[in-house]
């Protein structure tokens, strides 16, 4: 089947003039962006509409690739491992292929202006997450729209790692304001991956904030005397017992009791590797809880240093001290050993992670300064 003279006329014009485009199916319409402006070619089909769209494929890629065979096989494997030069990015915004869509808003090299047609191409959930990745759209005035779209959107998500990598994106700093924050939060109380996602982003700023621990008080001027000192231990043991900290370690505790899949429970171990790694020593991965438990006894059976100097000014907070270090050698790495082995999820990969899970609830039970 071959395009109709009129139809090939006005594509080829609109496939020079044009810097971005698109078809809609349903309408059988081709729609082009030139700036602000919007050019339109209705397609007049003599048969077969997806045989006719095939065709029309076939000459935007001839224009502007010079692949009459349509959208290149090559550029689809390369398309989400941001792979694709930058000099042809504007071109692939010219074929009206989701996938080569895809390619750009994957390229580490991407302009806020690529972003903006990319977006007028294909404005979905999946686009928009992959654009929120790229630091010079985060921070660019699109991003607050991505961001209200994919807050629109997330109801009607129904996978916990797009639930999860939402919040993430979103809560990127400016992109939606503190009454969203707490919706999103509220949404949490039913769907742990919401609160993973801000776990993983705002860890110190989490809505509804604890008091910090009934005993700070006692243990602050100490505490305060050795931070000034250079202590980094001190430090990092006042921010868990103050407000920051506490809300933190509820919040974990709180996703541990029902994380939806392996996914989100990774994403769960991962931020709390990541909020413990300014006082964590071990840089390899620890597997085993064998292994970190002898690290920490390792820590504190030294001679010297500023641990030594912690506990011997705060003998009350042993246990909390060793809580601490075990926790800040504790990551995903521990899941390992058993989800390589497992595709379970639900009530069942929770019962299967108790062995790492149930110490690291202990861990922030004792921070939190409440009986096991």
């Amino acid at each position: 089947m071959d395009l109709t003279h009129e139809d090939l006329l006005r594509l080829n014009v609109l496939a020079v003039n044009a810097d971005a485009i698109r078809i809609d199916e349903n309408r059988m319409e081709v729609l082009g962006k030139k700036g602000d402006k919007q050019m339109k070619v209705a397609l007049h089909p003599g048969g077969n509409p997806d045989r006719y769209l095939k065709k029309v494929r076939e000459l935007l890629a001839g224009a502007a690739l010079g692949s009459p065979g349509g959208y290149p096989v090559f550029i689809q494997r390369w398309t989400r491992m941001g792979q694709v030069e930058s000099a042809r990015m504007s071109s692939l915004l010219k074929l009206a292929e989701p996938e080569a869509v895809m390619a750009v808003v994957c390229s580490p090299g991407l302009s806020h202006e690529l972003a903006c047609l990319a977006w007028w191409c294909e404005p979905q959930a999946e686009y928009a997450r992959r654009l929120l990745e790229q630091p010079a759209v985060a921070t660019g005035p699109l991003a607050k729209e991505l961001a209200a779209f994919l807050v629109e959107h997330l109801p009607f998500e129904t996978e916990p790692q797009q639930m999860l990598e939402t919040v993430r994106l979103v809560l990127q700093p400016g992109l939606i304001d503190d009454e969203m924050k707490q919706r999103l939060w509220n949404r949490g109380r039913s769907s742990k991956s919401y609160r993973v996602g801000f776990l993983e982003t705002v860890p110190d700023q989490l809505p509804e904030p604890l008091p910090a621990r009934y005993d700070l008080p006692d243990h602050h001027p100490t505490l305060q005397t050795l931070t000034a000192e250079g202590n980094p231990y001190a430090g990092f043991l006042e921010k868990l017992l103050d407000q920051r900290g506490q809300t933190f370690a509820n919040a974990v505790i709180d996703v541990l009791t029902r994380p939806a899949n392996q996914d989100v429970v990774s994403a769960l171990f991962r931020a709390v590797g990541n909020y413990f790694s300014d006082i964590r020593t071990h840089k390899e991965e620890l597997r085993e809880l064998e292994q970190i438990e002898q690290v920490v006894e390792q820590l504190i059976t030294a001679d010297d240093g500023p641990l030594l100097q912690l506990r011997s000014r705060l003998p009350d907070l042993e246990t909390e001290i060793r809580s601490m270090l075990f926790l800040a050698h504790m990551d995903d790495s521990v899941l390992t050993p058993i989800l390589s082995l497992t595709d379970a999820v639900g009530s069942v990969m929770r019962k299967k992670i108790q062995p790492v899970s149930l110490p690291m609830v202990q861990k922030f039970t004792c921070l939190l300064g409440r009986k096991q």
